[in-house]
């Protein structure tokens, strides 16, 4: 008998459909030479401290740092895991083989070989790897099974970001607890939550010590187009009131007139990051409400594996694009075809195939989030709007760029006496749509939605313009505006983010931000649990769509001197040796010794130190 083991009934019941085990046991299906069983997420976790020795169930300095020299496992103290175990282990025990049909990530590889290791499974075991939960992407996995061994890499990754994570969590923890928290109420340190808090901690500090400062602008209207000073910002007001004498009632005189072609390629397909980050900024959806729609949408064969931090497609995958876009054409909501129109745009030729959509070298495990291809029925408000976007940047991949012409227009007014004064505005109008006009029917309601979450941006000075020639001259209406600088913005779930996959660095740029993912904090399936957890601990609050720190927050921050545990940068390096280890190109030892020497040049560290407890 061959059993299979997913990660959670309802997968077990789809994978058990599609090869035959139709038969309900108790705890399984059973048919066709298969037993398909089924775990809850982790049944099994790291054992605690008092697994170890009894001494280390209290929590006392002196037996700090905990350092086991192996690190072993349990079951969760539950009743159902027990009752759901004894099913897995007796079906183990008997099977001929296994197939490990875990969601195909780091997570899902060291939920089930814990189980497997735990039921003292000996039989060989085969990894089912597929990235859509549609019959037929499993019919096809099944039948091109691969040998576990070929994910040992991954499982050793995921075993490390544990081991580590519990080293310094469980450390920590206790030494801050101890040292400066106050009787009863623990100070939860982490290996990624702490930086994490440490950012936003950080920027609420830049913005509460900010001090604005005044600054003046020139700019002037001529035929009915404004035009702002070249000279930049004026520091004083006087010094922008001289610039205004000069050239008030002076005439201004058109020096050139510039027109370019420019072109504006479409987004990216998503990755699970860049889709939690727009779901924030148009829908207000925290990251942890994304993530749970659009891992429904995947277990429900609507869409690919979401867990993901590429934005590529594989190049086999372009022969099934095809597919997607005629399930997408069929796609109705109410009377409505959403896609028909936008689909039939792309109908008659074969579909693009443009390499900034398909990249091997970009691929690893998983590609970008994309449909499936099946038609979508009874989604919740929430599911039709995740879903709509995936859509929607899918189809928009495989349009043409939107072409525009830009003009730029300078002038300058020739005070009585000394140099002239350079003005400059700049106009833009879209040549032809391309991409853009798949978002047609949504633009206004985005940009609505966008600019209440960047409130204070400045106003694009991008107007339409009439048509210039050189040469021309004539009257104008010059005004000086005081301004004052702006403090930094507060972080949004959308971009605390961002700022978590670039390890604190601002980076707009695509193609940057893309090669500084090895070295972000946290991945994206557990970003969005650190936001969470930094809520439920108390440390973090949300004011509207900001998210605010407590003082506790601040305080522990405070607190906290070396920088190792509030790092967003320090933190990165781990992440990128925790991808090295995936591939196999660093040893999970080496990791794992680093860290226990890190732990204990902490707690020597705060040991020593004498400052005050954390009073709230």
């Amino acid at each position: 008998m061959i059993v299979c083991i997913a990660e959670k009934p309802s997968v077990a019941r789809d994978i058990a459909r599609v090869i035959g085990a139709t038969q309900s046991k108790q705890g399984y299906m059973e048919g066709n030479g298969y037993q398909v069983t089924w775990t809850f997420g982790h049944l099994c976790e790291l054992k605690m401290p008092e697994d170890y020795t009894p001494q280390w169930k209290s929590w006392s300095l002196g037996s700090l740092p905990l350092l086991p020299p192996r690190f072993g496992i349990r079951l969760k103290d539950d009743e159902g895991v027990r009752r759901q175990f004894a099913v897995i282990e007796k079906l183990m025990s008997e099977a001929d083989s296994i197939v490990n049909c875990g969601d195909a990530g780091q997570e899902g590889e060291l939920i089930q070989r814990w189980v497997m290791q735990k039921a003292r499974a000996k039989c060989p075991v085969q990894r089912l790897w597929i990235s859509s939960m549609t019959d037929d992407a499993i019919r096809e996995g099944f039948a091109h099974l691969k040998e576990q061994k070929a994910y040992d890499s991954l499982y050793m990754a995921g075993l490390s970001r544990a081991v580590g994570d519990w080293l310094l969590g469980i450390n920590a923890t206790r030494l801050y607890s101890i040292k400066y928290g106050r009787r009863g109420q623990p100070l939860s340190v982490g290996r990624v939550q702490t930086p994490t808090l440490a950012m936003i901690v950080n920027r609420q500090k830049e913005i509460d010590s900010f001090v604005p400062e005044p600054y003046w602008v020139l700019s002037t209207i001529y035929r009915d187009t404004k035009f702002v000073s070249s000279a930049g910002e004026y520091k004083s007001r006087e010094e922008g009131e001289e610039a205004f004498s000069l050239i008030a009632g002076r005439p201004f005189t058109v020096t050139s007139v510039e027109k370019k072609k420019g072109k504006e390629s479409p987004p990216q397909l998503y990755d699970l990051t860049t889709l939690q980050v727009d779901c924030n900024k148009k829908f207000g959806m925290s990251a942890e409400n994304t993530l749970n729609t659009i891992q429904t949408l995947y277990e429900r064969k609507l869409t690919t594996y979401p867990r993901v931090d590429t934005q590529y497609l594989s190049n086999d995958v372009y022969a099934k694009c095809g597919g997607v876009m005629n399930g997408l054409y069929k796609t109705k909501v109410g009377d409505v075809a959403p896609y028909a129109e936008k689909v039939k745009e792309l109908s008659g030729k074969p579909l693009s195939k443009p390499k900034r959509v398909f990249d091997d070298k970009k691929v690893t495990d998983h590609h970008a989030i994309i449909p499936t291809g099946v038609v979508p029925q009874g989604l919740t408000d929430e599911e039709w709007k995740v879903y709509n976007l995936v859509a929607l940047r899918f189809i928009a991949a495989f349009y043409p760029d939107c072409t525009f012409a830009s003009t730029t227009v300078k002038g300058e007014v020739q005070p009585e006496e000394g140099s002239a004064i350079a003005f400059k505005a700049t106009g833009k109008t879209i040549l032809d749509e391309g991409w853009k006009g798949v978002y047609r029917e949504t633009q206004t309601e985005v940009k609505a939605e966008e600019s209440k979450i960047e409130e204070g941006k400045e106003e694009s000075e991008v107007q339409s313009l009439p048509s210039f020639r050189k040469g021309e001259s004539g009257s104008h209406e010059p005004t000086l505006t005081e301004k004052q600088t702006s403090p930094p913005k507060y972080f949004t779930e959308a971009t605390l983010l961002r700022a978590m996959e670039t390890a604190g660095k601002l980076v707009d740029d695509e193609t940057l931000r893309a090669a500084m993912k090895e070295n972000g904090i946290g991945r994206p399936s557990t970003r969005a649990a650190i936001i969470e957890t930094l809520f439920k601990r108390g440390y973090i609050k949300k004011e509207r769509k900001r998210l605010v720190a407590t003082p506790i927050g601040i305080q522990l921050i405070d607190t906290i001197k070396e920088e190792l545990l509030k790092s967003p940068e320090l933190t990165g390096t781990w992440e990128r040796k925790l991808r090295l280890i995936e591939r196999k190109e660093y040893d999970a030892r080496v990791f794992i010794d680093e860290l226990k020497a890190q732990v204990q040049a902490i707690v020597v560290q705060v040991l020593s130190d004498n400052s005050r407890r954390i009073t709230q």
